[in-house]
């Protein structure tokens, strides 16, 4: 039994049934990689339960303390029936690109059962009609709550749930051992909680005497310029609206080495690219409905947290910071030199304010107070009080750099699925393996009725720029991009949401692919299952979608 951290509580007690908040993915499998060439249902239950006792999260319940006055614990679910946690659908007619969207999101809208170990899998069948799926691929969406995983720690995560070879059943297996926790009776809970409640009084003291004193060196740096002073005052878009229950999920897919050739000609970072695209993707958006404000928009970036404050028993380590997309700025390029000034600023802020962790409020008082709160101020939709104008988030998750299989079926394509938050409509999340960027978006419904038209902002938005850098000799490119930043702080953070990996894993040739073809099709131009050398040079997109009308 383990009780929740602060900041794994917070995701518990964040939980809404318009933002419930949990994280997922979506995974493209190619079966002929198995032995038969062919996989079955009960062989990918059979590998889950085979592969779930490397990682306890996986039979972790949530148990309350009475009366919701302590943080909750993890026990070790005596009854854990992993059939019920994966489920077998197949996808409904004419079963294209559109129609698994329709169903990824509104699998994702669904809140988790809080009285069972908090994941599910989903294999989806019936992927006919997209091309660059191979014939008789198959997909796979997990979802887990945000309390048992972060972004740094998602990537893991798919290690575990995934073999490194197509016949697992070849390799030797250590022999699993399963354990399960006693369940707590109350006396215990509330005796515990007694004694947490004076360690709680006594680190809420101590640690807000450390983030005044933390506070009080931030500003003397501010005022002294060594500090950049982040933006506050981005403005309100449709995206700043309370959020209901409904999502929207799209994704858009680029070359890695489109992504890393921009990187090179700017003399930026990959985070800076892919910013620069959404900025750019956001202003076409925006722009169509006649909503684009004439300052810049802001997004918030994760940080992970581990190398800052050391390595602690928390699931979540995580913080975040804000980053001006100068979506006022018209040239791509020179917005791309705005974004990398921007997010080295937001860099030396995140390194040296202790507010990147505010999130860590909503888990520091107990569920019996942060509930009712939480609560009243969704339901009321006070998100319309607030000054800050946040568009999105965006996490950069890492791929792996190496050949993944799920019953021996080579994982060919996955695409991370994040959350919402009660004012904030909008989330892009970034991974990249198999020499492709996926870039995929959740959103509220109500906020963002078209995504196909959002992924096609996107789509141009990176024509565009690579076109523009492409265009623009070197030396001016260099000349445009700032100076990096001289202020060297004392200690360093990693951002979460700039790790990217480099993957390996070569694309299968799809045996057959089915078109169903529209007139936005046309416009991104031709689908390819095998991406060319001339594709990667001339910043083409190869997605292994069916873009939509």
């Amino acid at each position: 039994m383990k009780q929740l951290g602060v900041l794994d509580t917070a995701f518990i007690n964040l939980e809404h049934a318009n933002t419930p908040q949990h994280v997922g993915g979506l995974g493209i499998y190619d079966p002929s990689t198995a032995p038969g060439g062919a996989v079955r249902f009960k062989g990918v239950i059979a590998n889950f339960e085979r592969r779930l006792h490397k990682h306890t999260i996986f039979r972790s319940r949530l148990v309350k303390v009475p009366g919701n006055v302590d943080r909750p614990y993890w026990v070790q679910d005596a009854n854990f029936d992993v059939e019920f946690h994966i489920r077998h659908i197949a996808l409904p007619q004419p079963g294209d690109w559109r129609q698994l969207c329709i169903l990824v999101a509104r699998l994702h809208a669904r809140p988790l059962d809080m009285n069972r170990p908090l994941w599910e899998a989903y294999i989806i069948e019936g992927l006919d009609n997209i091309p660059g799926v191979p014939e008789g691929g198959f997909a796979i969406y997990t979802k887990m709550h945000h309390s048992l995983v972060d972004g740094a720690g998602g990537s893991s995560i798919m290690s575990v749930i995934h073999d490194l070879e197509p016949d697992p059943a070849a390799v030797p297996q250590a022999e699993a051992v399963v354990t399960a926790d006693v369940m707590p009776n109350s006396l215990y809970l509330a005796s515990s909680a007694a004694v947490n409640n004076v360690r709680n009084t006594v680190k809420m003291v101590t640690g807000g005497a450390g983030v005044l004193r933390d506070l009080g060196k931030m500003a003397i740096g501010m005022a002294q310029k060594k500090i950049p002073v982040p933006s506050i005052s981005s403005p309100r878009t449709r995206f700043n609206t309370p959020v209901g229950p409904h999502r929207v999920f799209e994704a858009a897919e680029f070359p890695l080495a489109d992504i890393k050739a921009l990187k090179d000609i700017c003399e930026v970072k990959i985070n800076d690219v892919i910013l620069a695209i959404i900025a750019g993707g956001l202003r076409h958006y925006l722009m169509h409905h006649k909503e684009l404000p004439d300052e810049s928009l802001a997004v918030s970036i994760p940080l992970d947290m581990r190398t800052r404050r050391g390595m602690t028993d928390e699931n979540n380590q995580v913080g975040s910071v804000f980053v001006e997309l100068h979506t006022n700025v018209a040239d791509p390029v020179k917005r791309l030199a705005g974004i990398y000034k921007s997010s080295q600023e937001a860099k030396i802020y995140g390194e040296n304010s202790p507010l990147v962790d505010v999130l860590r409020l909503a888990g520091v008082m107990s569920p019996a107070l942060t509930r009712p709160l939480v609560n009243a101020y969704v339901n009321n939709e006070l998100t319309r009080h607030l000054p800050l104008g946040i568009t999105s988030v965006v996490s950069n998750v890492a791929g792996p750099t190496f050949p993944l299989y799920s019953a021996g079926a080579q994982m060919v394509r996955y695409y991370g699925l994040g959350l919402l938050t009660p004012g904030v409509g909008l989330f892009h999340l970034i991974f990249s393996s198999n020499g492709i960027v996926t870039l995929s978006i959740i959103g509220d419904r109500d906020s963002m009725p078209d995504p196909a038209f959002y992924r096609e902002c996107i789509e141009k938005s990176f024509a565009e720029l690579f076109a523009a850098a492409k265009a623009t000799p070197k030396e001016d490119a260099a000349a445009t991009a700032p100076k990096k930043a001289s202020a060297k702080p004392a200690r360093k953070s990693k951002a979460s949401s700039s790790a990217t990996a480099n993957a390996s894993v070569q694309k299968p040739v799809a045996k057959k692919a089915r078109s169903s073809a529209s007139s936005s099709a046309a416009k991104s131009g031709a689908v390819k299952t095998k991406q060319s050398a001339s594709s990667s040079a001339n910043g083409k997109v190869v997605p292994i979608s069916q873009p939509q009308s």
